[in-house]
């Protein structure tokens, strides 16, 4: 063999260093080509839908609140598939309203769902049913039943509990020789699981709020889809996790209530304090104008026949400038309305002076009652004890709080008990027609 016109046995053997170099740059190629290769991997035989279960796959759903109070059902739905558990498969988020009913939520997950065979080989929409645990008395369980409800009840071992308007019943079918058979079950496949008894199946017309309600007890509930392996298990938040969000905001808003509240109660002492000096200056200018009557009768030449048109006409002037007075600042002619209209001038003044902001105070009151009423009625639902005071974290919150629920109710009653008289005189003036 020749090389460059020369016998290869003439030619130096030593591996120089571009060869060395160039040899070390194929290896390198060669092994990322390598890696880049899917079928160049351990397990690269077995096809895609034979992988092993993932640790992490999402088996389970997911009830959320959100700060706009909605739910957010999570469901692992998937396609047909031969691995149903694999991490790949995308959960279906949903928002829904407490006060839609249960048929909504249905129809939002039927629409997500792939179509499946019928017995005569057509196309149907999967049918969706949601049970929840049923802890009530009138829970059916064969370890709790009655002794006349022993000789009727021994064939109702398939049967289906169906809940609806909060009542249990069990739903089964009469044969031709008079017991009782269970419904045709949407998977024939499945047997009740014992880790979750006394399942119910509630109506459609249920709305999600009270569903949730009932299943916060049991702390989850099952979406039975029809031709699924197994039904969706959902966990039902707690009435801590349900009122997160509205409590987080309560906490917030009562700080910033509480940061105002000690400039406004400055603010309403010295007003009231400056109303009681006008009263009390009030009251020493009628004593000093009968003391001033007293001597200029009795104790100068003027006499009784002077001081007599003077004392009339003084009164009769007071009266009607006084009178003048609050038909111009058209308010009801009383103590306690004077008294209201000096302390509200003398309020206005101290809160321009202490830069206190009186539309963000009602803003930041009605907030917080608006916050309290809706966790008020969450805590209904799930039937706790809620301790405002730990949410609001002070006393003078609370106080401003209770202060402005009572000004409402007085407002309001005093409308109605307005509209109560109107409608009376209305109906009399329509006697005299």
């Amino acid at each position: 063999m020749y090389q460059d016109g020369q016998p290869a046995a003439n030619l130096s053997q030593n591996v120089g260093k571009e060869e060395k170099e160039h040899y070390d740059r194929v290896v390198a190629h060669s092994k990322q080509s390598q890696m880049r290769s899917p079928w160049m991997r351990e397990g690269s035989d077995k096809p895609p839908v034979a992988r092993l279960r993932s640790a992490g796959a999402m088996v389970k759903g997911k009830l959320l609140t959100t700060p706009s109070r909605m739910l957010k059902l999570i469901l692992p739905l998937s396609t047909k598939d031969v691995n149903k558990d694999r991490k790949d498969v995308e959960p279906l988020a949903l928002l829904v309203h407490p006060q839609q009913p249960l048929s909504y939520l249905e129809r939002l997950i039927q629409s997500e769902l792939p179509v499946i065979k019928n017995e005569n080989g057509n196309d149907k929409i999967p049918a969706v049913h949601f049970r929840a645990q049923d802890l009530g008395e009138e829970a059916i369980s064969p370890d709790h039943r009655g002794p006349d409800e022993e000789s009727e009840d021994y064939n109702f071992e398939h049967s289906e509990d169906f809940k609806i308007d909060g009542k249990t019943e069990r739903t089964g079918k009469l044969n031709e020789s008079g017991e009782v058979t269970a419904p045709k079950p949407v998977n024939p496949a499945k047997e009740p699981d014992p880790e979750h008894p006394n399942f119910v199946r509630w109506s459609p017309s249920t709305e999600i709020g009270d569903f949730i309600r009932d299943a916060a007890r049991g702390k989850e509930f099952s979406v039975d889809i029809e031709g699924a392996p197994e039904p969706i298990y959902v966990a039902v938040p707690s009435f801590a996790d349900r009122t997160y969000y509205l409590r987080m905001r309560l906490r917030k808003t009562a700080k910033q209530i509480s940061a105002l509240a000690d400039i406004k109660s400055e603010c309403d002492k010295l007003a009231h304090k400056s109303a009681q000096r006008v009263a009390q200056g009030g009251f020493a200018v009628l004593v000093g104008w009968w003391g001033s009557v007293y001597v200029l009768t009795f104790q100068t030449d003027l006499g009784w026949d002077v001081m007599e048109p003077v004392t009339y006409l003084v009164g009769l002037s007071t009266l009607i400038g006084g009178y003048m007075w609050f038909l111009y600042h058209n308010r009801e002619v009383s103590y306690r309305s004077a008294m209201n209209f000096t302390v509200s001038k003398r309020q206005d003044k101290l809160y321009q002076l202490k830069g206190f902001d009186v539309s963000k105070w009602d803003g930041l009151v009605e907030e917080g009652n608006r916050l309290r009423r809706e966790i008020k009625m969450v805590a209904e639902e799930y039937d706790v004890d809620w301790d405002e005071a730990k949410e609001a974290g002070d006393e003078k919150v609370a106080k401003a709080l209770r202060n402005e629920r009572k000004k409402k109710q007085m407002a309001k009653d005093d409308e109605d008990e307005e509209g109560k008289k109107r409608k009376k005189s209305k109906e009399e003036d329509d006697d005299d027609d």
